[in-house]
């Protein structure tokens, strides 16, 4: 069932690329940052694909895919901003959460948030969800647009350079699709685990017998 919806998601990708060209790789990676898991590992490598086959540059793929990442990042943080923030303060205690929460996530992003932003840019799944936490600590735009960039140009330069290596095999050969998915697999995982004993944790403390 997986497999099929993944292949379902993949063609679809494929389809839209082929399409809009480099319109639809600015589109695709700009849903893919504003935290919807459409899987970067494919949507990249088959722009590397495309440079193989003479339709893309390299170079632009990589911009192009890193625009796109800035655009969705973007929508994701002001919605944080916006709407989000709102809603922590208000409903924040029933999910473990409180104001004093959102102040030391502003002083984490005030001193760490341009290495945190570069780093999560550079990591599968994490990277889809990055710019949500910097949205409700309101970190500066300006830094955030810089940061978002240089993490993700990388990134996307490094799987197209894949998907123009891979050339003729792209059709044939699913190796490296598999072992990406696999290795999202791994990182969704570890945040499901690290989000429950979050939740665990706080719910321990908070409601744990006074003596």
């Amino acid at each position: 069932m997986l497999d099929q919806v993944l292949a379902a998601v993949a063609n679809w990708i494929i389809g839209s690329i082929s399409d809009l060209g480099y319109f639809g790789l600015v589109i695709l990676m700009a849903v893919e940052s504003a935290c919807v898991p459409l899987p970067s590992e494919i949507i990249m490598p088959f722009a590397g694909y495309l440079v193989f086959a003479g339709r893309f540059s390299l170079l632009g793929a990589a911009t192009m895919g890193a625009i796109g990442c800035n655009l969705g990042s973007t929508l994701a943080y002001l919605i944080a901003a916006k709407g989000g923030r709102k809603a922590i303060e208000r409903w924040g205690a029933y999910v473990l959460l409180r104001p004093a929460e959102l102040a030391k996530a502003e002083q984490f992003f005030a001193r760490y948030g341009s290495m945190a932003v570069f780093v999560s840019r550079l990591l599968p799944v994490i990277r889809t969800f990055i710019a949500f936490p910097a949205g409700l600590a309101r970190m500066p735009m300006v830094k955030f647009q810089v940061y978002t960039f240089l993490g993700s140009w990388p990134w996307c330069f490094s799987l197209a350079y894949i998907g123009y290596l891979v050339g003729e095999r792209w059709h044939s050969d699913t190796t490296f699709r598999r072992l990406f998915h696999q290795f999202d697999a791994v990182i969704l995982l570890a945040l499901v685990i690290a989000c429950g004993w979050f939740v665990w944790s706080r719910g321990r403390r908070r409601f744990r017998p006074r003596k």
